[in-house]
C-alpha cells in the first residue's frame, strides 16, 4: 500500500520501526509503540488526546485515530468512554487472565486460587536459554505453582523468567501478592507481557504432575507451552502448564 501523500511524514524518525513505504498511520503507531516501550506512558496512565498527538506528530487527527485504534485492537491501549485512552494494564479486571484460556464446563468463570511450590534461581539450560534468547548459563528464575478452582487443582505450571529482569523476585513476594502475576511483573519490574505464542498437545500425567493435580498417573492432561513476549517481540517468559480438563475446557476466539 503506498504512503498517504496528503500529509507530510511525521517529524520523528521511524526508520528503525517501519519500512519507508508503510502507511502514515502505521508510522505513527510505531512512534507510539516506541514511547510505550520506553515507559513514557506507564501502564494504567492516560495518553495524550488525539488532538495533542496530531500536533506532536504533525499529522491529522484521523491518522492518529487509526494508529490508536490498532493499538487498542492489539490490547495495548484501552478506550474509556468520556474519559480518554489509557495504557492497558494487567491489573485491569478484564485483562488479568487474558492469556489463560481455561474455562469451567459449567460456565462459572470464578477466580482461580494459586499456591506456589518453589521459586529458585539457577543457570539456564541450553533449551531454556534458547527459548528466552539468553546465553547458556545465564541466570533464570524458575517458578512452580498450582492453580485451583473451587479447591480442586486444575493447572500445574512451570515458569522460567530471565534473572536480570526479575532481580529481587522471591517466593515470599509471589505468595504475598494478591493481584495477577503479570500485574506484579508490570508494576514492580517494568516487564509487560503484550503477546504470546502457544503450543498445545495431549499428554499423559507423569508422577509429579499426578501428585500436584490429584489425578492418577497416566491420566490425560492438556500440555500448554507458552512463550510470552514484551515490546519488540523480546521473549520474557517461558511457561509450561499441565491442565486437568476433566471439568474444564480450553477456549479460544478466532477472527
Amino acid at each position: 500500500m503506498p504512503m498517504d501523500r496528503s500529509e507530510p511524514a511525521p517529524r520523528s524518525s521511524v526508520a528503525d520501526e517501519t519500512p519507508a513505504f508503510a502507511p502514515l498511520y502505521r508510522q505513527i503507531k510505531a512512534l507510539m509503540m516506541r514511547d510505550l516501550q520506553a515507559g513514557v506512558w506507564r501502564p494504567g496512565a492516560a495518553i495524550p488526546s488525539e488532538k495533542d498527538l496530531a500536533l506532536r506528530f504533525h499529522v491529522s487527527q484521523g491518522t492518529v485515530r487509526k494508529a490508536v485504534n490498532e493499538l487498542a485492537a492489539d490490547n495495548l491501549l484501552v478506550r474509556r468512554q468520556g474519559k480518554g485512552t489509557f495504557v492497558a494494564t494487567h491489573a485491569e479486571e478484564n485483562v488479568q487472565f487474558r492469556f489463560l484460556r481455561l474455562r469451567p464446563d459449567d460456565g462459572d468463570a470464578g477466580r482461580m486460587q494459586r499456591s506456589f511450590i518453589d521459586c529458585r534461581r539457577f543457570a539456564a539450560s541450553a533449551e531454556v536459554a534458547r527459548w528466552l534468547g539468553l546465553k547458556s548459563g545465564d541466570l533464570v528464575l524458575q517458578v512452580r505453582r498450582v492453580l485451583s478452582f473451587r479447591g480442586r487443582p486444575v493447572v500445574f505450571d512451570d515458569i522460567w523468567l530471565p534473572g536480570k529482569l526479575f532481580k529481587g523476585l522471591t517466593g515470599e513476594r509471589l505468595a504475598s501478592y494478591r493481584g495477577p502475576l503479570y500485574g506484579l511483573f508490570e508494576s514492580e519490574f517494568g516487564v509487560r507481557m503484550i503477546r504470546a505464542e502457544e503450543r498445545i498437545r495431549a499428554v499423559a500425567a507423569g508422577a509429579e504432575a499426578a501428585l500436584h493435580l490429584g489425578v492418577a498417573p497416566g491420566a490425560p492432561l492438556l500440555s500448554v507451552e507458552r512463550l510470552s513476549m514484551t515490546y519488540g517481540d523480546a521473549p520474557v517468559e517461558l511457561r509450561r502448564g499441565l491442565y486437568d480438563t476433566t471439568a474444564h475446557h480450553y477456549r479460544n476466539q478466532l477472527s
